[in-house]
């Protein structure tokens, strides 16, 4: 966005004062464990902020070429924290959040965002790890008491980082509607459990590095731990790139299909997210999720080798033309199925068109014949197609297709896919677009249509 709302900027106002004050001497709170006349030992200041910013900047620059996720050397700033006093710490955290390049406008206004929120969050973790005993323990190399201080310091920076995440969404996208503000809570709940993890990890090498600067090797020997960081954030970047490149492939795909068949336009997309709706509604992990949010956007890929001819016809398909349709499974599974990355998307792909009492296609499979993820992305695709407007028939409104889907469950579809549905669209809602350029004159009324699309007609 090329401006923050007037909440937004007032917001990151805030956060940016907060963070200056941060800054200054006189922000030394009383905190337990810190000694209120020490004066801060201001040349490890100046080398750790050295050594963040230079990091950070090296991982952002194109001499790396790999993507840069944020955040990959916050053990930096954690070692701060864990040696010195918060005005002192959160100094570390500033030249590097200043001189960071970043990608989107308005860009002083996100500069200053992201320096006042590692400047909080340092400051925080530092008044923590020292009110939790930490300074004497580091200094006596007390690795138990360490451990634990570092803890509490991790925490307190994650907290940090996630409340003023969470608190900057609502200003900067607008009034939350009701079920928004009750949904609130929860999300920032998971945000924090799924961001704990990772800084668990990056406390434990700001750890080390402290406990070596204060051990008797000094702290050149704490200089050697940014090795094994330097190559933990290599790996970590081959990873982004690989899944760049996965959605990189997926996205060319499905933009070949809709351009082929302008009729279904973005329907794959919404199937992708409703077959994910399903996944997690089941419980299943956040990498079968993905694979099978792949395969809702995939499921539809065959068509490209059906002649254009048949995917833009108007009136019903003769059951010839109808026999080629059916082919369409079987045309994307052979174009899928060397892409590893994949897993079990290739097998929804192929047998999405299966019906639970073994009428579908290609192969006529029934119950638990058909995978898992196929009988997930045809609850998916069905629902779909049904409150999705197309040029051969009318949207149903949501409740009349869930509808459909309760009536043909055990025949057509797996009831367990379509209680999951039902319910995650009760949580969450379900928001069809028009994918056709001219909606038809009439709705569709045969049974056969969640199946289907149309009746003699292609989906």
């Amino acid at each position: 966005m090329d401006a923050l709302p007037a909440r937004a900027r007032a917001y990151v106002a805030v956060v940016t004062l907060l963070a200056l004050l941060c800054l200054l001497p006189v922000a030394h709170l009383p905190w337990p464990g810190i000694p209120q006349d020490t004066p801060a030992p201001w040349w490890p200041v100046v080398l750790f902020a050295a050594l963040y910013a230079g990091c950070e900047r090296l991982a952002a620059s194109r001499l790396v070429a790999g993507p840069h996720p944020g955040g990959t050397f916050h053990p930096v700033l954690l070692a701060g924290a864990f040696l010195l006093p918060p005005h002192a710490a959160a100094w570390v955290a500033l030249p590097g959040a200043l001189l960071l390049p970043v990608e989107q406008r308005p860009y002083p206004a996100r500069r200053l965002w992201r320096a006042g929120q590692l400047v909080l969050a340092v400051w925080a973790a530092s008044g923590a790890h020292g009110a939790a005993g930490g300074r004497a323990a580091v200094t006596a190399c007390d690795v138990p008491g360490a451990l634990a201080a570092a803890a509490v310091a991790v925490v307190a920076f994650c907290l940090v980082l996630t409340l003023l995440d969470g608190g900057i969404l609502a200003p900067a996208s607008g009034a939350l509607p009701r079920e928004g503000r009750t949904a609130a809570p929860a999300a920032w709940w998971r945000q924090f459990v799924r961001s704990l993890a990772p800084l668990a990890v990056h406390g434990l090498a700001g750890l080390m590095m402290a406990l070596l600067w204060r051990s008797a090797y000094g702290p050149v020997a704490a200089l050697f731990v940014l090795l094994p960081m330097g190559v933990s954030w290599w790996a970590f970047a081959q990873y982004h790139r690989e899944r760049a490149a996965h959605r990189a492939t997926i996205r060319a795909l499905v933009q070949a299909v809709d351009i082929k068949d302008g009729y279904t336009r973005g329907h794959s997309e919404r199937v992708g997210r409703a077959s994910m709706m399903i996944a997690r509604e089941l419980g299943l992990d956040d990498a079968r999720v993905e694979v099978l949010r792949f395969a809702g956007i995939l499921h539809d890929v065959g068509k490209l080798g059906v002649p254009t001819r048949l995917l833009t016809k108007d009136g019903p398909l003769t059951p010839e033309e109808r026999r080629v349709i059916e082919l369409h499974p079987e045309y994307g599974h052979e174009m899928v199925r060397g892409i590893s990355f994949l897993g079990e998307a290739r097998a929804a792909v192929l047998h999405h068109h299966e019906r639970l009492d073994g009428s579908g296609y290609p192969y006529g499979l029934a119950g638990g014949q058909i995978p898992e993820s196929a009988r997930v992305v045809a609850v998916a695709d069905a629902f779909d197609a049904m409150t999705s407007t197309r040029s051969y028939s009318r949207a149903r409104p949501v409740p009349v297709a869930l509808e459909e889907l309760r009536r043909c469950a055990g025949t057509h579809f797996d009831p367990r896919m379509v209680g999951a549905l039902v319910r995650a669209i009760g949580r969450t809602g379900w928001h069809p677009a028009v994918t056709a350029d001219e909606p038809g004159p009439a709705p569709v009324t045969a049974p056969v249509a969640p199946v289907t699309g149309r009746p003699g007609a292609r989906r």
